[in-house]
């Protein structure tokens, strides 16, 4: 089963502008209640979002109440923003600047005498602000045979809603030409809108099937979908992922994904990982998609981290020039995983509200991943007090540390209640977590002694685990940003993200080059410098993320760990 999801899916740039700026307005402090006139964008899921974070949609200007409003992505009237202002509430305006842009060429034409005809949907709240711009003198036509109704005009100002259809658009300016004497043309829809419809045209004619994901309300979704079925593609709009289990995907062999302009990126992700990790079920399997499923299962239940974990142990031994003790391997994989699925459950309410492709399987097993990662926490403090009391202690107080992690014991009057809400306090506790139980437990275990082999070891764990968390981070942003948590991507923003994992992965580059010169290591530092390599690999890999689905693009970040683990192995056995 091929599938191709289309580059253009999710947010446009005025919708991802308008849900910034609504993220940006704090709920209480002098805000007051904050409302959104009208829905701020045309996707479901992420109306209910802002809902929970305090920013309340409202269809009637007269519910508003003081406070603050912020107009919708789609634009308003001048009348409205004329009650609105009566209203002395503070304004915030989202209107997206294309919008604004068609909305300043009515008004001028329309003073200087022009008859305005817009092309869109009468309906739609744009082209119900755009029309208001015309003082009086607007005509709406949806397709060219509404030209034919118009009464005789003179000098007509042709724009288009900027979602609308370019053929649709092309065809209404053409009978418009005919018709009157004097037509001046403005094409105004925006140009992402071209790109995704141009894309949607294209794809369609090279699959069997395909999946416009968007809200069922949303114009441009609902545009995307005629596009598409008028290839003779066989195409469904659907907007959340349970509609997919309605259907017979397994009979597809080439399957195309595109969304429109306001659905987010998490919701396009789980189409697409419910498409390859279940739909696949229905397809008979050679060897290598059998190989492939199963690294799938490893990744979504979180044994690919285990086994990463295990990895980074054996690497960190050997750095340290330490004696191979497979119980050190054992008490890294066993913690990971159980670190990794308690914490999972434990901020589920959170993520469960944008969840992963983790979130079904979760849900449908609770008690038997729960019961499991119980004892495998169990397993890992009991053979570390096999290999030696000082590790058991460090992994005890570790484990405590996670319960105290999770535990309101922050001031109640703070912004933050628990550790966890600190900005980046889940990169750098994830990080040291996995350098102590890596780097330090196994040199523990042997001698009680500080050395220079056992900090770069865990300066190493701590940067690899780091960098790859961070990393996912950046491609959560929107969801993340969304539901309120303050990630380091979120605080700092993408670029100055990236920027920061590239310094730490070149000065843990630098440091693994010296680090054997200099005596601290063993030479297997110089073959670990191919993980910090890796990093750039996957930089390119989240630019590309249209063409993996969440798991697979997670697989691949943690796949750093396995580098790691082999390049250890394999300095093994030739050195």
């Amino acid at each position: 089963m091929g599938i191709k999801l289309a580059r253009t899916a999710g947010f446009c740039m005025g919708v991802r502008r308008a849900v910034d700026m609504a993220l940006d307005v704090a709920p209480g402090r002098d805000n007051g209640k904050i409302y959104t006139y009208g829905p701020l964008i045309h996707n479901p899921q992420t109306i209910e979002i802002l809902k929970n974070r305090g920013i309340i949609p409202v269809d009637n200007i007269d519910e508003i109440e003081e406070g603050t409003i912020i107009i919708r992505a789609h634009g308003i009237s001048p009348l409205e923003r004329k009650k609105i202002r009566e209203k002395k509430a503070k304004i915030i305006d989202a209107t997206c600047p294309k919008v604004a842009q068609v909305q300043a060429i009515i008004k001028k034409h329309a003073s200087l005498g022009y008859t305005i005809l817009i092309a869109g949907d009468r309906e739609h709240p744009e082209v119900d602000g755009l029309l208001g711009y015309s003082d009086g003198k607007g005509f709406v036509t949806g397709n060219r045979d509404e030209v034919d109704t118009l009464p005789e005009l003179t000098k007509v100002c042709v724009v288009a809603q900027t979602t609308q259809s370019a053929e649709e658009f092309k065809d209404i300016v053409d009978r418009a030409t005919e018709r009157f004497p004097e037509v001046l043309v403005f094409d105004t829809i925006c140009d992402s809108t071209e790109k995704r419809q141009a894309e949607v045209k294209e794809l369609s004619a090279e699959v069997d099937v395909m999946f416009i994901v968007g809200g069922k309300n949303s114009a441009n979704t609902k545009r995307l979908a005629r596009i598409s079925g008028l290839q003779g593609t066989p195409t469904f709009h659907v907007e959340t992922v349970n509609e997919l289990k309605k259907i017979a995907i397994g009979g597809y062999d080439k399957i195309g994904i595109s969304a429109g302009a306001s659905t987010p990126n998490w919701v396009i992700e789980k189409v697409v990982d419910y498409i390859i990790t279940t739909c696949q079920e229905e397809k008979k399997k050679g060897i290598i998609q059998r190989l492939l499923s199963l690294w799938v299962f490893t990744v979504i239940t979180d044994i690919y981290s285990a086994i990463g974990a295990g990895c980074l142990t054996l690497t960190s031994i050997l750095l340290q020039g330490l004696n191979i003790n497979i119980l050190n391997i054992l008490t890294a994989s066993f913690y990971v995983y159980s670190m990794h699925t308690l914490n999972r459950f434990t901020d589920r309410k959170r993520s469960s509200i944008v969840s992963s492709f983790r979130e079904e399987t979760y849900l449908r097993h609770e008690k038997v991943y729960v019961t499991v990662a119980i004892m495998s926490l169990l397993m890992a403090l009991t053979i570390s007090f096999i290999t030696g009391l000082v590790p058991f202690l460090l992994l005890l107080s570790i484990s405590c540390f996670g319960v105290l992690y999770n535990a309101k014991i922050l001031p109640q009057n703070r912004r933050f209640k628990r550790l966890r809400d600190l900005p980046g306090s889940k990169n750098v506790s994830m990080a040291a977590a996995w350098g102590i139980v890596a780097a330090v437990v196994p040199q523990m275990g042997t001698s009680l002694t500080i050395t220079p082999a056992m900090v770069t070891a865990f300066l190493f764990v701590f940067a690899v685990v780091f960098v790859r968390s961070a990393m996912s981070d950046t491609i959560d942003i929107q969801s993340d940003r969304l539901i309120g948590k303050e990630t380091i991507p979120v605080v700092i923003g993408k670029e100055n993200t990236r920027k920061l994992l590239t310094g730490i992965s070149v000065i843990m580059a630098v440091m693994l080059v010296m680090a054997h010169p200099a005596g601290w290591t063993s030479s297997l530092s110089f073959a670990l410098v191919a993980s910090m390599f890796y990093v750039w690999i996957c930089f390119r890999l989240c630019d590309k993320r249209a063409k993996f689905s969440g798991v697979v693009l997670e697989g691949l970040l943690e796949t750093n760990y396995i580098i790691a683990g082999l390049s250890a192995f394999l300095w093994f056995i030739l050195v």
